[in-house]
């Protein structure tokens, strides 16, 4: 499987979006890099998938929902991957909507990543949501990860911790 990059700005962008994800699907990509770092070449991984095999120089993208509007935010925290097995080349984010944003509208959030030399590593994805983080903005993670609130006596009990999705990524 494949992935695009969908680039707002252009009016000319979802025809453009379309004309790519169509050559993608027939296995017609010409392999030259995009602007957001990825590449025809890079692999899509399931997001649930957390144990990742890669050759050197390989890239491949995980994929996550994301929805601004709903405080629904993804992340790449500390500790970030062995940057002499692994490299992360940025993130993408595209909307559901398209070129023109729309109100609670949601999109797809994509980390790509470039495997760089032999040896095992791990990196974590952090997904906050209105009830699970406090004091993150979409490019700023919360400051801590556990529970959003301390419990006092007669109060609600804290909300619960953020989903942590741990990855190991071995490169041959």
């Amino acid at each position: 499987m494949r992935t695009a990059s969908i680039f707002r700005g252009s009016r000319g962008g979802a025809a453009i979006a379309a004309a790519a994800l169509l050559a993608l699907a027939t296995g017609c990509g010409s392999g030259t890099e995009d602007p957001s770092g990825g590449s025809a070449g890079t692999t899509s991984r399931p997001v649930k998938d957390t144990t990742i095999s890669a050759g050197q120089g390989e890239r491949f993208t995980l994929t996550v929902g994301q929805n601004v509007s709903t405080r629904e935010f993804w992340y790449l925290v500390d500790p970030g991957p062995d940057s002499s097995v692994l490299v992360s080349r940025g993130r993408d984010y595209a909307s559901d909507s398209g070129d023109e944003p729309m109100a609670g509208a949601g999109g797809r959030l994509t980390f790509t990543f470039e495997a760089k030399g032999k040896g095992t590593t791990q990196f974590t994805l952090l997904h906050c949501t209105f009830t699970t983080c406090q004091g993150n903005t979409a490019t700023q993670p919360p400051g801590t990860t556990g529970p959003s609130a301390t419990p006092s006596a007669g109060t609600a009990s804290p909300s619960p911790a953020p989903e942590r999705i741990t990855y190991t990524v071995t490169v041959d």
